[in-house]
This record gives structure tokens, C-alpha cells and sequence, in this order.
């Protein structure tokens, strides 16, 4: 077969065509598997969770939604038992009622995840499929609020990777009854002043506005109801 300079030319940019897109592929690949994290600022510190979606993505994917919206801006940590968890982002730190939220999210406690001493699990209510905001830290090994055959469990889709002596200094604050809290609240309150996303060089992230939450009555039931 006569090879012509057309062909040659040819064959030659094709290959450096190839080599080139082989290159961009490889270069995104670390960014598309670099973890997900967020930092949650309170008023004693801040601790940063990284995310797991390959766990538990539609609940990430709900929680960066929160997130993205601003929603967790000035909400309080309102539950702390101690040798348990530390719980909130969900009732205003101004007014102390709860904030509307989106719809509940499907319950993915059968990921393999446990809860951990450090892990992050979305609280909810009686319902298995309850959960929409609120989050919780696990002080201890809670491994009663893992799902067994004959229940459902507490989705954990983090864990907190930078900070757990800030978890371990709300966890031990001193606690009572105070407003709407019958007990276990903070009695000087904690303040989540923010959570944010962030970039790969643990900057908070740009992230682009996000649709306000529509409101739903908010269900009494936001505890985290464990067997013990």
C-alpha cells in the first residue's frame, strides 16, 4: 500500500490526537476521585467531614444540597448526649423553631457503613424514611443504630476527618432543659455558623446559588431514637 504525505500527515495527527486525549482523561481522573468535604464552623471550633457518595449518595447528594443553599447558616447543634452524639442543623439559632426543609430522603442505612466513634449519620424520626436536614457525629461506637434484619438503621454517609477534639469539647458541654428542648440542649447555645464545601486544597469552595427549600411542616419526631 503506497503511503502518500497526505496520509502521513494525517496518521500523524490522529496519533497526537489520541496521545492528547489520553492525557486530559488522566488529569481529571484525581479531581473525579478526590474525596467530597465539608467544614462545619460552630462557635467552639470547626471540624471537617469528608462525604461519601459511593456509600450513600442520595443522601450526600441531599446534604450538599443543604449545604449549597446556605441552609445550615446560623442553626443550632440543639442535642448533645454525652457517650452518644452530638446532633443539629435543624432549628434556627435565632428562633429556635425548625426550618423548612425539602422532601425526605430514602433511607440507606444498609451501606456497610457503621456507626463509628467520628462517622456522620442523617437523623431522623420513627419513620425509616424520615430524614431530611438534620445530622449527627457519633461520640462512641453507637452500633445500635445500625440496621438488622428486623429494622432499619441510621445512614452514615461521613466522617469527621479533621476536628473530632471540637466534637469531643461540644459533646461534653454541660446540658439541660432550655426553650423547646425538654432536655439534652446545650445550655449555652452552640452555633453551626456555617458549613461549607471544599476544593481540593481544603478552601472553602464557589458554590453557584441554589434553589430555597419549600417548605414542609416539620415533624416533631427529629430525634435520633435509638434501642438504648
Amino acid at each position: 500500500m503506497r503511503i502518500t504525505l497526505r496520509n502521513w500527515i494525517c496518521n500523524r495527527l490522529a496519533s497526537v490526537l489520541l496521545v492528547l486525549s489520553g492525557l486530559l482523561v488522566y488529569s481529571a481522573a484525581p479531581a473525579a476521585d478526590q474525596a467530597q468535604q465539608v467544614r462545619v464552623s460552630t462557635n467552639m471550633g470547626d471540624f471537617v467531614i469528608e462525604l461519601m457518595p459511593d456509600r450513600a449518595p442520595l443522601t450526600v447528594a441531599n446534604f450538599v444540597r443543604y449545604v449549597k443553599e446556605g441552609y445550615y447558616s446560623d442553626t443550632l447543634i440543639h442535642r448533645v448526649v454525652a457517650n452518644f452524639v452530638i446532633q443539629g442543623g435543624g432549628h434556627s439559632a435565632t428562633d429556635l423553631k425548625l426550618k423548612a426543609v425539602h422532601d425526605p430522603v430514602n433511607n440507606e442505612s444498609g451501606n456497610g457503613l457503621q456507626n463509628k466513634r467520628g462517622t456522620v449519620g442523617l437523623a431522623r424520626g420513627e419513620a425509616p424514611h424520615s430524614g431530611n436536614a438534620q445530622f449527627y457525629v457519633n461520640l462512641v461506637d453507637n452500633p445500635d443504630l445500625d440496621p438488622l434484619p428486623t429494622r432499619w438503621g441510621y445512614t452514615v454517609f461521613g466522617k469527621v476527618i479533621q476536628g473530632m477534639d471540637v466534637v469531643d469539647r461540644i459533646g461534653v458541654t454541660p446540658t439541660g432543659a432550655s426553650g423547646p428542648f425538654k432536655s439534652d440542649t446545650p445550655l449555652k447555645p452552640v452555633i453551626i455558623n456555617k458549613v461549607e464545601l471544599l476544593d481540593a486544597a481544603g478552601q472553602a469552595a464557589a458554590a453557584p446559588p441554589a434553589p430555597v427549600a419549600t417548605p414542609v411542616a416539620p415533624s416533631s419526631q427529629d430525634a435520633i431514637l435509638s434501642p438504648k
